[in-house]
């Protein structure tokens, strides 16, 4: 993992832990990796994609995905996580380990349930294009 992406990741999760209503929904359960018998409703980050941008000196464009599991069930509670995430996410100031982010959006979003019906889970794609400080 590069700097760019661990600096991004770091950022996102301190975002999202210090946004007051994504915090009313999760209680800081926001993650790189869930723990094993995480309480539920939780974030966790997961895939992600970089690649530089165009021009030279120019930073980085990068694609996280951010999953949100819900155990209520119907989909309300993870589309309330998903409106929270993207308010607290859009145009923002993300910075972290010497990288900042220079324009950073939520550009895709879904919600459905598990096969079993018992949980349901928000999936959304962060893009961010990162510089070095």
């Amino acid at each position: 993992m590069s700097a760019h992406e661990a600096g991004l990741i770091r950022a996102v999760i301190a975002r999202l832990k210090a946004d007051a209503g994504v915090d009313a929904l999760l209680a800081g359960r926001v993650w790189d990796e869930a723990p094993v018998d995480a309480a539920l409703p939780h974030i966790r980050i997961g895939r992600g994609e970089s690649r530089p941008v165009g021009a030279e000196g120019c930073g980085v464009e990068q694609a996280l995905t951010l999953t949100a599991v819900s155990g209520f069930r119907g989909s309300e509670e993870a589309r309330a996580i998903l409106a929270a995430v993207r308010a607290c996410l859009t145009d923002v100031s993300l910075e972290a380990d010497g990288v900042k982010a220079v324009s950073a959006r939520v550009t895709f979003s879904d919600v459905f349930s598990s096969p079993s019906g018992e949980r349901r889970y928000a999936v959304m794609r962060l893009r961010a294009v990162t510089e070095e400080v």
